[in-house]
């Protein structure tokens, strides 16, 4: 069910998420809205995703995603949360973020420590960096749909 829906194209507004990706991890997250969240397909599986992200006008960059509980921090909803592999200067909260999921890693699962849990999204980024190196996923970086219209209303449509 992982692949079913891929790649699978999603834009939303950037929101403060619970402050753990850059403080605790080291590992800067940009979270989606619950509207957002509840708008992926609601079969589609949790788990550790890569694909390509673009913030407003931005490049696109290379991204993995978590869709998902978050074992280790026992979250009650549902979270996506996107790793941008790409170091910015500052928050980007109120942008819009366009991102293409295009693979799946792995399923979520917990962790015995924040340690392990770090090695693992490590190993994520990793894996996500060499799959978006093939010639067939770079093609998507391209698509039109990280090219905003200007002025376009992105969250009402």
């Amino acid at each position: 069910a992982a692949m079913r829906h891929l790649p699978y194209f999603c834009r939303g507004e950037v929101v403060k998420g619970f402050g753990r990706g850059s403080k605790e991890l080291g590992i800067p997250t940009a979270n989606f809205s619950e509207q957002v969240v509840e708008s992926f397909p609601s079969d589609i599986s949790t788990g550790i995703y890569y694909g390509w992200a673009c913030v407003g006008n931005g490049d696109v960059h290379k991204m993995v995603l978590s869709i998902g509980w978050n074992p280790f921090y026992k979250n009650i909803k549902k979270s996506v949360e996107t790793h941008i592999i790409h170091t910015f200067k500052e928050d980007f909260y109120g942008e819009i973020l366009s991102i293409v999921i295009i693979g799946y890693i792995r399923p979520e699962k917990n962790f015995d420590s924040l340690e392990a849990l770090i090695s693992a999204i490590q190993g994520d980024i990793e894996e996500a960096k060499r799959q978006l190196d093939l010639p067939e996923h770079l093609k998507l970086k391209e698509d039109n749909f990280f090219h905003l219209p200007e002025g376009k209303i992105v969250n009402n449509h």
